[in-house]
């Protein structure tokens, strides 16, 4: 079977619209480039549309160059695009903050642009090193990336899973297509380099046992759990399987990956009052039987600089810019002052954002959302985000 044919079956599977919209989210490099040209060739005919979404990192010399050149490439086969510019840091962690940086800037973008669906073009190779590095640090087992995932206000799809990079460069030579090469794709500094420099990747295995789970997972949470729009959730059991309470511990946390396996089991076996993953266990309360999970205050993210669309502690987006400039963090300790609000333990209150003028005052409650970068399961219950 050719490429843009094993390509059709996959988008078809995560995309079924008959006119499908699908923003992509493209480096330049050929594994994007080569996804912008398959999925503009299934789009098209259909009457849908593509975006192409081109990062800039910002982060060595040339790169803004490289980013006009590929526009300037997609243009001349009539393919839109529009050209995101980062401002990244050197420094400790830079893959990582590139990551979380990349796909808030996509979502975005793409949500802007009216484009529910954002595909991503992650290959075999990189599945393969994904495993071998989740494996490392004991994070989703040998399951590797969902090929369809909730985040944010877009829906990630990453068709090209099961395709081989050298399968993506020969389409792009077919094509007469050229890409940009990123030397610190070379670099032995990152771990997944060296990862696919040694040829250490780790086969994905599990996805319908995956699949399974997640449902099991949500029909729990339906059955006992119920999530609010403040960040919290209760939870009526006395015990839960672990996997559910990690992604119930991850998404109120504001995290991508959940607590580590071990400490999680003996949580789950016996739920108690307990801290894990930055997420605070205790009795419900009046709030009703079982126990409530809220984010622990000590473990918040430090303010940050208040404007529109502002993402703090991975869980609260800010919707409007303040009328003077302030800052945007934790209610802590004055939570106090608002003893009862809505009916909110003082728990939930001092994980809750407040907006702090530079002029002095508080501003509570702030106009956010909850956010978190991924939902607690992909099958909905009952008051999921």
């Amino acid at each position: 079977m050719l490429l843009n044919e094993v390509f059709a079956a996959a988008l078809s599977r995560l995309l079924p619209h008959s006119t499908p919209r699908l923003a992509l989210g493209v480096s330049g490099g050929a594994d994007s480039t080569a996804l912008v040209l398959l999925a503009d060739e299934y789009c098209r005919p259909r009457g849908g549309a593509v975006l192409a979404l081109i990062l800039d990192h910002g982060l060595r010399a040339g790169s803004a160059a490289e980013a006009q050149l590929t526009a300037s490439r997609l243009a001349q086969r009539g393919i839109a695009a529009k050209i995101i510019t980062l401002a990244l840091a050197p420094g400790p962690g830079l893959q990582a903050r590139a990551r979380e940086a990349r796909h808030a800037a996509l979502a975005e973008a793409a949500r802007q642009a009216g484009f529910l669906y954002l595909a991503l073009g992650h290959h075999a190779a990189d599945q393969r090193e994904t495993v071998a590095m989740r494996a490392a640090r004991g994070e989703g087992g040998v399951e590797g990336m969902a090929a369809w995932t909730a985040r944010r206000d877009v829906v990630l799809l990453r068709p090209l899973l099961r395709t081989e990079p050298e399968h993506l460069r020969a389409y792009l030579t077919d094509q007469g297509m050229g890409w940009v090469e990123d030397p610190s794709n070379l670099s032995r500094r990152f771990e997944r380099v060296r990862i696919r420099q040694d040829a250490a990747g780790l086969n994905p295995h599990g996805a319908a046992a995956r699949a399974a789970r997640e449902a099991e997972d949500a029909a729990f949470l339906a059955r006992h759990a119920a999530m609010y729009p403040e960040g919290f959730a209760l939870l009526d059991a006395g015990s839960a399987p672990p996997s559910a309470l990690g992604a119930l511990l991850r998404t109120l946390g504001g995290k991508r990956y959940p607590p580590r396996r071990d400490a999680l089991a003996r949580l789950a076996a016996q739920l108690r009052p307990a801290t894990l993953g930055g997420v605070r266990i205790a009795p419900a309360g009046r709030l009703g039987p079982g126990w409530l999970l809220a984010r622990e205050a000590a473990a918040c993210a430090a303010p940050i600089a208040a404007s529109s669309h502002a993402l703090w502690d991975g869980r609260f987006t800010l919707l409007q810019d303040p009328e003077r400039p302030a800052s945007f963090g934790a209610l802590g300790a004055q939570a106090a002052a608002f003893h009862g609000f809505n009916g909110l333990p003082t728990l939930v209150l001092r994980g809750l954002p407040a907006l702090r003028p530079a002029t002095g005052g508080l501003i509570f409650p702030a106009p956010v959302r909850f956010s978190p970068p991924l939902p607690a399961t992909q099958a909905p219950f009952r008051g999921a985000v």
